[in-house]
Parts: structure tokens; C-alpha cells; sequence
């Protein structure tokens, strides 16, 4: 690459996008990488403030930004997203289905860690919609050292930096629990609620059942529900009042917990644990029927994903696990849980 004139630049081949900027009117490339400069273009080259030119002039051991690009572009792809065509030393990374996004964070920060690399990536661990954009990459000068790219490949090992799980079609079982509910004194709320959080994520439920605050009752409603689902909802009775029975029902259920009580608000409460063939059972806190986001929303497209959840996972919610309570919830474009 060598820097010349714009008046002197016809037959010489441009080494990068040029981009003209009209304020409200456009932003993109007026002359593409490769292109052959001619004597027409000149004049457009210098209305739009290039009085000179990096052009083409091949090192040995450099590669161009697009080059460069398409390296970072490998690093981060599985087998379920898209990608754009590399424009100004960029490439986007685009969701070919809904489902999970995730990030192996430990190893993008490696990978940034090399001098004049970048990829930047949106939250992990968020739900995303086809077509999403999920993540951006580019170097930041025209050419850089084949060794460094060495460098970002080295600390990116050989698996995607990045993947996206798609939603299963899953089945779901809520067991409403409560005495006021199961006695009728008072409407079932919740339950619809949860069905339409669920909905949301392509979750049919299948299965309903009202049991009363009773540890035994609600072991027996579990354990028929179960081989008929793939998942199970328990609403209500989650806090340590006398009559709450349900984390001990979910206990004695003959699941393995992973977490009762969470580092989220709204959420403290959350239950969950997995049976032996892996179907999650949660039980749901009473602030899922009325808060925009809680912990559920955290944790529902991982479950919706079929990706299993640990004790470190819920650790991990702590930053960033305090809801703003905003006038407008804007959930899942705010902070929480990210």
C-alpha cells in the first residue's frame, strides 16, 4: 500500500472502501476496494475530500483489512447464523433462526487483547430473533501483520467464539399451587401469565393442574405431569412462610437442584432442578405474575434452548441482576441480567 495524490491516482487500484457521508441522506461506499480509479473519478474523489489515496501495492506478510476481516469473521461463525459481504474492512454476523445467543467471553476478551483486533459482540445468553445482528467484525488499520492475525487465531482456539442454540419445540406443565386458588376464593392469575411467556418462546403448554398447599399433593401432581412434558412450571408458595410447600415438594420430587433462591430482583425466590433424563422443574416466585422482567425471563431461553443451567450460572446473574422497576420496561433492551 502506498500513498499517492488524488490527481495522479488514475489507473491505480484503491486497497479501501471510500465512504461518502450526505448528512440524512446517505452513508456508504462511493468507491469499492479493488476498484480501477479513472480520470471520470477524480473529480468525485476530491468533491468528497480525498485529496489522497492509499492504493494497492502488495508486502509481503501484510493482509488487508478485508483479508483481515474474513480470519475474525471464521473465529467467531457457527452453523446457525449468516453473514454479510465484508464492506469498509467490516463484516456482520447475522441470526439465522431464533433461539439462544451465546458468547465464550473469557476467550473474545483474549482474542481483543491483540493489538488493532476487533470483535464486538451483543450480550450473551440472550434470546435472538432471525435476522438479529449478533456481532461485528474488523481490524482497525487498511493492513495488518499476518503474524498478529497468527495471534487472534492462536488465543480463539478451534472452536466458535460465538453460538446461537436454537428454541426447541418443547411441551410445558404448570401446577398451580395455593389454597386460595384451589379453594376458589380467588382467580388464577398466574397461570396465564406463564402461558404467555412461554408462548413466546414456540413453549406449548400441554398440561394444568390447581393443587393445594400441601407438600404430598404437589409430589403427586409432579410425578404425573412429568412423563408428559418436557418441562414443569410450579407457581406460588415459594417464599419460607409455614404454608409455602413448594421448593420442599420440588426436593422431594426426586429432582436434583441446582439453585433455590437466586441473586436477582425480582426473583430472590426461584427454584430450580433438573430430573434425571434433564427436564427442568422451576418454581416460580408470586413477582413473575406481576413484574415486567424477573429472573424467569433470565432464564427461560436457555431452558427454551435446551441448554442446562449450573450453580455458577446463577451466581454470574448477581452483576447486573437488580431490575430499575422503569416506568417503561424495556426488557430485553436494558441492563438487567446482562
Amino acid at each position: 500500500m502506498k500513498l499517492i495524490k488524488t490527481s495522479e491516482a488514475a489507473g491505480h487500484v484503491l486497497c479501501h472502501d471510500i465512504t461518502r457521508i450526505v448528512k440524512d441522506v446517505e452513508k456508504g461506499a462511493a468507491f469499492r476496494k479493488g476498484h480501477i480509479v479513472t480520470e471520470e473519478d477524480i473529480p468525485v474523489l476530491l468533491s468528497i475530500g480525498k485529496e489522497h489515496l492509499y492504493v494497492w501495492e502488495k508486502e509481503a506478510g501484510m493482509l488487508h483489512e478485508n483479508e483481515a476481516a474474513e480470519i475474525l469473521c471464521k473465529l467467531c461463525i457457527n452453523e446457525h447464523m449468516e453473514r454479510s459481504e465484508v464492506r469498509e474492512g467490516k463484516i456482520e454476523i447475522i441470526a439465522a433462526c431464533d433461539g439462544l445467543f451465546q458468547v465464550d467471553s473469557k476467550r473474545l476478551m483474549a482474542v481483543n487483547s491483540v493489538d488493532e483486533v476487533m470483535i464486538a459482540a451483543r450480550h450473551g445468553n440472550t434470546a435472538v430473533k432471525k435476522g438479529d445482528k449478533l456481532a461485528g467484525t474488523r481490524v482497525i488499520p487498511l493492513v495488518i501483520a499476518q503474524s498478529q492475525m497468527a495471534d487472534a487465531e492462536n488465543a480463539a482456539g478451534a472452536e466458535p467464539l460465538l453460538s446461537l442454540v436454537p428454541f426447541k419445540p418443547l411441551k410445558a406443565g404448570i401446577i398451580t399451587t395455593g389454597s386460595e386458588v384451589f379453594k376458589g376464593r380467588i382467580k388464577d392469575t398466574f397461570t396465564p401469565v406463564i402461558i404467555e411467556k412461554l408462548k413466546a418462546y414456540g413453549i406449548e403448554v400441554s398440561e394444568h393442574c390447581i393443587v393445594d398447599d400441601d407438600k404430598e399433593a404437589i409430589v403427586k401432581a409432579i410425578a404425573g405431569m412429568r412423563p408428559k412434558v418436557d418441562l414443569i412450571c410450579c407457581t406460588g408458595g415459594m417464599s419460607v412462610d409455614p404454608d409455602d410447600q413448594t421448593p420442599g415438594a420440588i426436593k422431594a420430587s426426586g429432582a436434583a437442584m441446582v439453585t433455590y433462591g437466586a441473586p436477582v430482583l425480582p426473583g430472590a425466590m426461584f427454584a430450580l432442578g433438573y430430573f434425571d433424563d434433564d427436564k427442568p422443574i422451576m418454581g416460580l416466585p408470586g413477582c413473575v405474575m406481576y413484574a415486567k422482567a424477573t429472573i424467569f425471563d433470565l432464564v427461560l431461553p436457555r431452558i427454551a434452548a435446551g441448554v442446562k443451567l449450573n450453580k455458577m450460572d446463577f451466581v454470574a446473574y448477581g452483576e447486573g441482576g437488580l431490575c430499575l422497576n422503569c416506568p417503561v420496561c424495556t426488557y430485553p433492551n436494558c441492563g438487567f441480567g446482562k
